[in-house]
C-alpha cells in the first residue's frame, strides 16, 4: 500500500522515491561489532545460534512436511552489510535522477536455504549442537519464498557480496558470541 501512495505521490507532486524490499535480513558487522538483538526474538539465524551458545533451550521447527527438498521451508537471507550497500546505491541513483520516479527493488540473493539447511551450517560453524524440537506447522507459511533481485543488480548495480549461508553465519556467530 505504501508503494502505490508513493507511486500516486511522483505522479501528482513529482516526489521520487525508492522502496526497498528486504527479504529476511540476517548476519552482522564481519567483525562482530554490531548485529542483530531483540525481544522476542523471532528469526530464525539469531535463534539457531542462540541455542548453539545456551542462551536457548532449544529451536522449535514448524513443519517438516513441506514442498520442498528436505521438508522444511526455503527462505532467501540477505546480509546486513549487503542491505548497506542496497541503500546506498539506491540513494546515489535517486539523487542522480537515474531511473523512473517510484521503483521498488527485491533486495535478496535469489536463492534460498531451508530451515534444516540453516541448521545444519549453524552446527558447523558453531561447532556445537542445535536440539530441536519439531512443531506443526504455522498458518500461511509458504513452503518457499525466494527474491528476484534481478531489477536491483540491473538497475542499481548491486550484487550481494555475503550471500553464502556459512559466511553470514559465521558473521551471525561472531556477534552471538559476543552476548553470550
Amino acid at each position: 500500500m505504501v508503494e502505490q501512495v508513493l507511486a500516486d505521490y511522483a505522479q501528482a507532486y513529482g516526489l521520487r522515491s525508492v522502496s526497498l524490499r528486504y527479504f529476511n535480513a540476517a548476519g552482522a558487522d564481519p567483525e562482530g561489532q554490531l548485529g542483530e538483538r531483540h525481544e522476542p526474538e523471532t528469526h530464525l539465524i539469531p535463534l539457531v545460534l542462540q541455542v548453539a551458545s545456551g542462551r536457548r533451550p532449544h529451536l522449535q521447527v514448524f513443519g517438516r512436511d513441506y514442498d520442498t527438498y528436505d521438508g522444511t521451508c526455503v527462505r532467501d537471507y540477505v546480509h546486513v552489510e549487503d542491505l548497506c550497500s542496497a541503500h546506498w546505491l539506491a540513494l546515489q541513483s535517486l539523487m542522480a535522477g537515474h531511473g523512473a520516479d517510484c521503483q521498488a527493488y527485491n533486495l535478496g540473493s535469489g536463492h534460498g536455504f531451508s530451515v534444516q539447511e540453516v541448521i545444519e551450517t549453524a552446527q558447523k560453524v558453531s561447532g556445537r549442537s542445535v536440539a530441536v524440537i519439531d512443531s506443526p506447522r504455522r498458518t500461511g507459511d509458504p513452503s518457499r519464498l525466494v527474491a528476484d533481485p534481478t531489477l536491483a543488480r540491473q538497475k542499481l548495480g548491486w550484487q550481494p557480496q555475503f550471500s553464502e549461508l556459512r559466511t553470514l553465519l559465521e558473521h551471525a556467530w561472531r556477534w552471538e558470541t559476543r552476548q553470550a
